[in-house]
């Protein structure tokens, strides 16, 4: 009979759940649209890190496209981002942004193939000023990325729908609409909410349906302004 061993008590390591925000900072999200995405993703990352379990962690990075495409944030743990305001500049080179994620997901090192289906979020107010065909077909279609959960925000008239759409095609997810920048914040609060439930779920890889969603987000809201009509 073997003896004590204390090298065989070890604790489950959790497993993480990568999200990824492709974001444009180009010059045109100037001014509000700017203030409230910073606003929305560091609320977004403050809830995801209050979500984590101890059998599930919420790996955030986060690209940025304008006058460079930027790894702003490599995977980091929500809990231990330290948050840096995004700034604007140049133009909307979101081919080069879709290469990146892609690259970044089939990356057996970078994206390990023990996490959970990935997130990937898109937000731009802009059409692409770079090829951005064949990168978006290749993360939308092709390898370990045509599996990831694909969530997208146009923000006012001038996004690309066509762009935007064929990001989210293959998911059961729509276009979120900000017509002015204080929508920002809502399309947050359903991306924090469909993250967050997986960490409660049975199998993190499922993707709740948008409608569950949405039913959860108003759920919260009316919860919240109970809250706030209560006599004290």
């Amino acid at each position: 009979m073997a003896g004590f061993n204390p090298a065989n008590f070890t604790v489950a390591k959790a497993k993480p759940l990568p999200v990824v925000l492709l974001l444009d900072v180009s010059s045109s999200m100037g001014g509000e649209s700017i203030k409230k995405l910073n606003i929305a993703v560091k609320e977004m990352i403050s809830d995801f890190a209050s979500a984590e379990k101890n059998e599930v962690e919420i790996l955030v990075s986060i690209i940025t496209f304008g006058a460079k495409v930027l790894l702003h944030t490599p995977y980091t743990s929500a809990k231990d981002i330290e948050w840096q305001d995004l700034t604007v500049s140049g133009s909307t080179p979101m081919g080069t942004a879709f290469s990146m994620a892609k690259a970044m997901i089939e990356d057996k090192e970078t994206t390990p193939s023990r996490a959970y289906r990935p997130t990937i979020v898109l937000v731009s107010d802009g059409e692409p000023t770079d090829s951005w065909q064949q990168p978006l077909r290749a993360l939308v279609n092709d390898g370990r990325s045509n599996k990831c959960d694909r969530m997208a925000m146009a923000i006012g008239g001038a996004a690309s729908n066509t762009v935007l759409n064929e990001f989210i095609s293959g998911t059961e997810n729509k276009v979120f609409t900000a017509q002015d920048a204080s929508q920002i914040q809502e399309f947050f609060k359903f991306v924090t909410m469909s993250v967050t439930t997986r960490t409660n779920s049975q199998n993190a890889n499922v993707v709740p349906k948008p409608e569950e969603i949405e039913q959860l987000v108003k759920q919260e809201q009316n919860q919240q302004q109970e809250e706030s009509d209560e006599f004290i």
